[in-house]
Order: structure tokens, then sequence, then C-alpha cells
């Protein structure tokens, strides 16, 4: 899988902003996406060393419309939350220079 096709966004809530003072970020991923794949796109892409990776599945929310029929209000996603070494700054609009 390819590095750009991994990583869709950041997840920016009060939760996980208050999670990076501990060196942990999340963000949305694709949903073939391994945890393998997501530290080695960390580890290429942005230059900073992953020691953990955990990956939270998010169900599909859904409504009931009129006569019982069912409405899909979200997709299925896949969340990470990545924890970096210690003394690791990371900044997500910075990319490593790979020349």
């Amino acid at each position: 899988m390819d590095f750009s096709q991994i990583i869709k966004n950041q997840v920016i809530t009060e939760k996980s902003s208050n999670a990076e003072a501990a060196n942990k970020y999340s963000f949305i991923i694709n949903q073939k996406a391994t945890k393998v794949d997501i530290k080695n796109t960390f580890e290429a892409i942005y230059g900073v060393k992953v020691n953990k990776v955990n990956i939270i599945s998010i169900k599909p929310k859904t409504k009931f419309g009129r006569r019982r029929a069912q409405i899909q209000k979200r997709e299925p996603a896949k969340k990470v939350i990545v924890t970096l070494a210690p003394n690791q700054k990371f900044d997500f609009k910075k990319v490593k220079d790979t020349k």
C-alpha cells in the first residue's frame, strides 16, 4: 500500500489534544492499513520513531427513517492512536525530505 493512501486526516478533539502531551496522536486511516503499514508510514514520511500503534474500528452509525428503513449516517472507519518515542516532536504539516 502506498504511503500517501494510508493516512486520511488527523482527529482533532479535546480528548486527542490532551493526549498530545503524552506523545499520542490520533488519525483516521485507510481501512486496509495494518499496524506495520502505519509504523512504516510515520517513520518514512515524518521521520519520527514510533513506539506503539493502537487501532480502533469505528462502526457505521445508522438511523431509522420512515417505515423502519435504515439510513446510514456515518461510514465505517478506522482510527489509530500513534505513540511516539520519548523526546520526539511531531508536526503533521512538516514532511521529511526524501532526497
